[in-house]
């Protein structure tokens, strides 16, 4: 094999920047206790979400991500012309088409890129994490901006007392570069999807199989749907199951884990998955008090704030894990690269 060939092929992805932005909106369960059945000690006591921002009407999820963008690029010191692929993973694109990634692309000034969205509801930034570095894994490019966006106040209902609580809005974006010589970076994934739980969490409405009509607006079918129970099932074992796979074939034990930056959806999952791998409190990041359920962008918030608590240094391995609608999973091993 051609020598050049051979050590483009040993090329890893490493994270070389981060940036998130969350609106100034905040909406505090007070409030919800003012809109719906509910109140502060149920919500506190069965997902742990104190608060969560929420957009002001006109604001889309385009704009969420390219603040995170701008803001990941500016901690980079780069200008947005330097960007060659751009991901955006979202379950709340501004339209079906084009793809958010377009409008974030011209928004941001990034005249030189190309990109897609990627949908994989909460495992989206996982999801779009590894899609990202194998462009760089393969030699084809050297900067691509990976962004989960979402903003899911605009598919909530807000009289459904068991997903309103849930949900808030929010995006993070890093940049992926080639690794040093030596440096890890992006180490291993498992991801996994099963389609037979597709209708535990969902928006039935506004795709081809019910377009919109007013038969669908009637039946709030461009709402989120979801059977808490078996979702709930679901993320503690499969997520577990994903994470335990990436250590045990990496020979790692909860020992050798500096932080889990887990998908932030309800705070007893997070707690039963912990309590399954053998990790201590301090080795997991928790902020969905203050954030709620972001979808695509948890994980990115959830390292900010490991960056903001002190916790996260240059040289740290680093698991992520998901679980989301679809069903779709995901569970990421890495070297801490900032």
């Amino acid at each position: 094999m051609n020598t050049d060939l051979r050590s483009r092929q040993l090329v890893r992805a490493r994270i070389s920047a981060l940036g998130t932005y969350v609106p100034p909106r905040l909406l505090t369960n007070a409030d919800l206790e003012k809109m719906v059945d509910t109140n502060d000690e149920w919500i506190t006591t069965r997902v742990g979400i104190r608060e969560r921002h929420i957009v002001d009407k006109g604001v889309a999820t385009s704009d969420l991500a390219t603040e995170a963008a701008r803001r990941c690029l500016a901690e980079r010191g780069i200008g947005p012309e330097e960007v060659e692929v751009i991901i955006v993973a979202t379950v709340t694109p501004d339209m079906l088409f084009p793809a958010t990634a377009c409008l974030v692309q011209h928004k941001l000034g990034a005249t030189g890129a190309w990109g897609f969205d990627l949908s994989a509801a909460c495992s989206g930034f996982i999801f779009a994490l590894q899609t990202g570095a194998k462009f760089i894994e393969s030699g084809a490019h050297k900067k691509v901006l990976v962004i989960g966006a979402d903003v899911m106040s605009a598919i909530i209902n807000y009289k459904d007392r068991t997903t309103c609580v849930l949900f808030g809005d929010g995006a993070g974006a890093v940049l992926l570069e080639p690794a040093a010589d030596g440096e890890e970076g992006i180490i291993d994934y498992v991801h996994e999807v099963d389609g037979s739980g597709s209708c535990a969490l969902y928006m039935p409405g506004g795709g081809s199989l019910h377009p919109a009509s007013h038969e669908t607006v009637d039946k709030n079918m461009h709402y989120i749907h979801q059977e808490g129970q078996s979702v709930y099932k679901f993320a503690v074992r499969k997520m577990a199951e994903a994470t335990e796979k990436v250590m045990q074939r990496n020979g790692l034990t909860a020992a050798d884990i500096d932080l889990l930056v887990p998908h932030q959806a309800n705070k007893r999952i997070i707690d039963a998955v912990t309590e399954r791998l053998g990790l201590r409190p301090e080795q997991v990041v928790i902020n969905i008090q203050r954030y709620g359920n972001t979808t695509a962008a948890t994980i990115p918030l959830a390292l900010q704030t490991a960056r903001e608590e002190q916790r996260l240094k240059k040289g740290d391995k680093i698991l992520l894990a998901s679980v989301g609608a679809g069903f779709t999973l995901g569970a990421c091993l890495l070297r801490w690269s900032i």
